[in-house]
């Protein structure tokens, strides 16, 4: 460790442990794929039947409403895997196929919160992000997640975000993971000397607060790292309060993206209607390859996000700080 005052400790000793990987560690290796049984399948269904004779729908769906008799208590050890294991799952066969929208909200929700507590996601206090091609891309308040274009390696503000496919695009929208603290050896090993750049907080918006809320990217804390990055984010917000980022961080952030972006960094998989992404947001960072959709909005490429709090999550340390969302606009 080499001590940065009240910015915390940097940490100088290379990561170990099952959240460190490339991709070519999963060649062969699916485990990382966990189809769901029938059984299971069934489970979901017959919990979304429940609610609805209770008269219940979304958002006002509680955890009583939504019984699931073994698949609960599958979900909460899948919840507490994301933080002792690789950081990142595909839960496969999440039946989608033969609900309305407003059915597949009740599933969806109902399964988050067997494994935590779902949180907000814009100033509407929307929770579950509807993820598709609206958005104005010459708009730089706009959230990449609501455009057709490349969506850089990013982490969310919550400890779990989860990813459901209910339609693909046309063509393209690949999804890719890598490991956070993979990322972190890499730099440790070949750019020590940016390792204190991204200890020093820095100006992010999005965080949860009308103005962007200090953070830095690494924060080593009770011997875990944790990761928050968005290139974008980071110079947003540093215009946004009138502090350019200095030239010696743009060359970090450089040669961090540099890193990030070498191909054998990352995996990539083509989510399929059905497909749950869950990741670890201090662990794994995440990105989407740009996509041709559909002119019919109907037919147009559609992925349900939920971000959730989970009981089984790291401490934080201070100058890191949970980001739980965005508060209740009530």
């Amino acid at each position: 460790m080499r001590g940065i005052g009240a910015m915390g400790m940097i940490h100088t000793q290379k990561l170990t442990g099952p959240s460190i990987w490339k991709g070519p560690d999963f060649d062969g290796d699916d485990s990382w794929i966990r189809p769901l049984t029938d059984a299971q399948r069934g489970e979901l269904l017959a919990a979304v039947e429940v609610a609805r004779r209770a008269g219940k729908a979304f958002p006002d769906v509680t955890i009583e409403d939504f019984p699931l008799p073994t698949l609960g208590a599958r979900l909460h050890a899948w919840g507490d895997e994301l933080e002792t294991g690789t950081g990142f799952m595909l839960l496969r066969g999440v039946p989608v196929e033969s609900l309305d929208d407003a059915a597949i909200d009740i599933l969806y929700f109902g399964l988050g919160l067997h494994m935590g507590v779902p949180v907000r996601q814009n100033p509407a206090g929307d929770l579950i992000g509807r993820v598709m091609n609206v958005g104005d891309l010459e708009d730089r308040q706009t959230r990449v997640y609501e455009t057709n274009a490349y969506l850089p390696y990013h982490t969310d503000p919550s400890d779990m975000v989860g990813l459901l496919c209910i339609r693909q695009a046309k063509s393209g929208g690949i999804s890719s993971l890598i490991s956070s603290g993979m990322l972190y050896n890499e730099m440790l090993a070949r750019f020590p000397e940016y390792l204190s750049i991204f200890y020093r907080p820095m100006y992010y918006p999005h965080l949860g607060g009308d103005e962007p809320a200090l953070s830095p990217v690494f924060s080593h804390h009770q011997g875990k790292m944790s990761v928050r990055y968005l290139r974008q984010y980071l110079e947003l917000g540093a215009d946004m309060m009138n502090r350019p980022l200095s030239s010696v961080e743009h060359e970090a952030m450089d040669v961090f993206d540099q890193i990030m972006h070498e191909p054998d960094m990352r995996i990539d998989m083509m989510m399929q209607p059905g497909d749950l992404q869950l990741v670890n947001n201090y662990t794994v960072m995440h990105s989407r390859t740009s996509f041709e959709d559909h002119d019919d909005l109907a037919l147009r490429r559609r992925k349900l996000r939920l971000w959730l709090k989970l009981p089984g999550a790291r401490q934080l340390g201070y100058v890191f700080q949970g980001r739980h969302g965005f508060p209740d606009p009530a």
